[in-house]
């Protein structure tokens, strides 16, 4: 006998479609629908969404299951839609008593019509006894059991066309409430990681770099993992030199240089050779692959503080090199990252209860995040706890060694001798030092690189040397790359570690033989191909100089960003000072006429020196010349002149002098013919401007290029700014 549906049954005559059609019900409960009750959801994918426990996979529509808490919450699912559950339980309910009532009144009126025909029959056969009246009692009688024949077949149909119509009305619900969940539901969709971290190929590794996946990549060979040396250098440690031992080496070699001595890795190789000692490690430092350096992430760590992790599937590294304040919350209950901010967005990662996620930015409803795993995506703000800040705590694994320097102690007041010859040297020293004022300082321009191999040509002596010390001068021994005619060009003899060596050992030798205080470097024009060339030789020397008790200071323009391969913050860590050439703004060969030394040009100067360096190492170098400028039919000209000689061009020229407030300078015209006459002139007063510059900036001191260019009053006003 089929069962009744009410409130607390099915519907009648159907106890089997649950198991077919996802119905279940009993005694004392709600009917469902595939899962679907009051309490809740089906989702189409035999699952539903239960807004206490989850939702529970089954194993058939209807049958049973098992719940467990994934993040697909119904509740949260479904904020704006929780009286959904109620209101569908009471229609339901509701229904069914309507249909309950209007069944049992069906069978009432339909069993009284039954008894009233069976009386009125018997009735009217008894009170006609003759034939007739017999026949016509019987007629009625097969009249009334055609009727009633009737009237069964017609209740027995109506059966099957009422649960067509349950029925219909069924799979319609679902259909609709399929439709629901399509649009409304979280989507289970999984992200392809290797499409998301642009994986390519065997032994690829993707970086996340801080919280942002870097377009840098990585390798994993043999088991260690590998960076190019560009992007160590450009984001971890600029130190790394690779270079080559002389022009046959064609494996090469990774240097990294410390205080005193330096390191070194050849490419393929596991050892480690410092001066005094070889140490292998269980990787390779350094490796060759598709003509690029790759270095081991381990051997970039031994000298530099970041912390890296490594993740599988897909292989991933993640890299921390800054430090700062980071917006973190807990996971409140089991969720995802998603790869953009949808629930139908697919998922990266599940997550569960209580993991930490840094915010990256947050937002109105989601959150980019990134986990502990280095996936990096959103994450609905719900399901997040409370918002924390917290101080990242520094990586300090590696301890910088300290630079030692080899400085004066007091301000410097250093004065260029250029010299030619050892007994120009020695011929003019006592002359040009007689006129000044608070020098402690000597740069005597005597060593010029002549070869490609590091060779150099000497002028030093030593009555030139005792007689500056007996002046209580130091005297460090220039060392440049313009003098020399042999010299085939600026800056190859910088490319190979044995030129270096070479042209390191001369200089040292020499100035250990004749007892010279310093060394100053004045390489100009470095071709910028031989740039980290040209930096890794100041560290090369500055690691001779520190071990030989030599102080060692290097020239330099100012650091515009045309020149930056010069490298004036890695100067400044291993030289004991750095001179910025504050002149030379325009020229010989310049084909527009101006100052050689603006106020504007030295303020810039020495602004961005000290920006990149301690500023008790930055000297400021000021010119005792300017230049003599001739412009004839748009053709410009120029030659360079001391200050003493400028006040007799003025008068033989007839020019015309006048304060020029933009430069800082006094400045002198004339028209000869069909030629303009120009000078930007140097003096006491434009100096001063210069020197007063200096003094805010508190800098190391002056340099002054250079001896016998100046006039005698220039040092006194010099000796005052050095005695402030």
């Amino acid at each position: 006998m089929s069962r009744q549906y009410d409130a607390g049954n099915g519907y009648p005559g159907y106890d089997n479609y649950g198991d077919e059609y996802g119905y279940s019900g009993s005694s004392g409960q709600s009917g469902s629908y595939g899962g679907y009750d009051g309490e809740s959801m089906y989702d189409g994918y035999g699952r539903y969404e239960s807004s206490d426990d989850g939702y529970g996979r089954q194993s058939g529509y209807g049958r049973g299951g098992y719940d467990y808490d994934d993040g697909y919450a119904y509740n949260d699912l479904y904020d704006d839609y929780d009286d959904y559950d109620h209101s569908y339980d009471r229609g339901r309910q509701s229904g069914s008593s309507r249909r309950q009532s209007s069944a049992r009144s069906g069978r009432a009126s339909s069993a009284g019509r039954r008894a009233s025909s069976v009386n009125g029959s018997r009735a009217a056969g008894s009170r006609n006894s003759s034939g007739q009246r017999r026949g016509r009692a019987s007629g009625q009688s097969s009249a009334g059991r055609n009727a009633r024949g009737k009237r069964r077949q017609s209740a027995q149909g109506g059966t099957p066309i009422v649960a067509i119509v349950l029925m219909i009305i069924l799979l319609f619900g679902v259909f609709a409430v399929k439709i629901f969940l399509d649009r409304y539901s979280y989507s289970h969709e999984e992200a392809d990681l290797n499409a998301w971290f642009e994986m390519q190929g065997e032994g690829d590794v993707a970086v996340v770099w801080g919280n942002e996946l870097s377009d840098i990549r990585a390798k994993k060979i043999d088991g260690a993992y590998y960076l190019q040396l560009s992007a160590v250098k450009e984001k971890l440690n600029d130190r790394f030199y690779y270079g080559r031992q002389n022009d046959e080496d064609t494996t090469g070699m990774i240097i990294y240089c410390l205080p005193t001595d330096k390191m070194i890795t050849r490419i393929g190789s596991s050892e480690v050779s410092s001066s005094n000692e070889t140490q292998t490690r269980d990787y390779i430092p350094a490796r060759m692959f598709d003509n690029e350096i790759w270095l081991a992430l381990d051997y970039v760590q031994e000298y530099t503080n970041f912390s890296w992790a490594s993740y599988e599937n897909p292989e991933r590294i993640r890299i921390v090199s800054e430090w700062g304040t980071l917006t973190t919350a807990k996971v409140n209950r089991r969720t995802q990252i998603r790869t953009s901010g949808g629930i139908k967005s697919p998922v990266l990662e599940e997550l569960d209860k209580g993991d930490t996620l840094t915010i990256i930015d947050q937002m109105e409803t989601w959150s980019r995040v990134i986990s502990e795993n280095a996936i990096i995506g959103y994450v609905e703000n719900k399901r997040m706890g409370s918002i924390t800040e917290e101080e990242s705590t520094p990586v300090t694994t590696y301890q910088e060694p300290e630079y030692t320097m080899h400085q004066l102690g007091t301000k410097v007041n250093m004065a260029f001798h250029n010299v030619y010859s050892t007994a120009a040297a020695n011929d003019t020293l006592l002359n040009f030092m007689a006129p000044t004022k608070s020098v402690n300082v000597i740069a005597p321009t005597i060593f010029w690189v002549k070869s490609s191999a590091g060779d150099i040509s000497s002028f030093a002596s030593q009555y030139y040397v005792d007689t500056a010390h007996s002046l209580g001068l130091k005297v460090w021994a220039v060392v440049d790359n313009i003098n020399s005619t042999e010299l085939p060009d600026t800056s190859s003899f910088l490319g190979t570690l044995d030129s270096r060596d070479n042209l390191i050992s001369q200089l040292l030798g020499e100035c250990l033989n004749y007892g010279y205080d310093g060394i100053n470097v004045d390489f100009e024009l470095i071709a910028s191909e031989y740039g980290q060339d040209y930096v890794e030789f100041i560290r090369e020397l500055s690691i001779a100089c520190r071990n030989n008790g030599l102080t060692m200071s290097v020239d330099d323009y100012p650091a515009y960003e045309y020149n930056s391969y010069y490298n004036l913050r890695e100067q400044g860590v291993f030289a004991d000072y750095v001179v910025i050439m504050g002149y030379d703004e325009h020229y010989g060969g310049s084909q527009q006429a101006g100052s050689v030394s603006s106020i504007s040009y030295v303020t810039d100067a020495i602004s961005m020196a000290v920006n990149l360096v301690d500023k008790s190492k930055v000297i400021n170098a000021v010119p005792f010349y300017t230049r003599y400028w001739k412009t004839t039919g748009g053709v410009v000209t120029s030659e360079a002149y001391g200050m003493k000689d400028i006040p007799e061009i003025i008068a033989n020229h007839n020019m015309m002098v006048s304060w020029n407030a933009a430069a800082g300078q006094n400045y002198a015209e004339a028209t000869e013919g069909d030629t303009l006459l120009q000078i930007w002139v140097e003096d006491v007063q434009s100096l001063q401007l210069k020197l007063d510059v200096m003094s805010s900036a508190q800098i190391a001191g002056i340099a002054e290029w250079k001896l016998d260019f100046e006039t005698p009053d220039v040092w006194d006003i010099i000796a005052n700014y050095m005695n402030q």
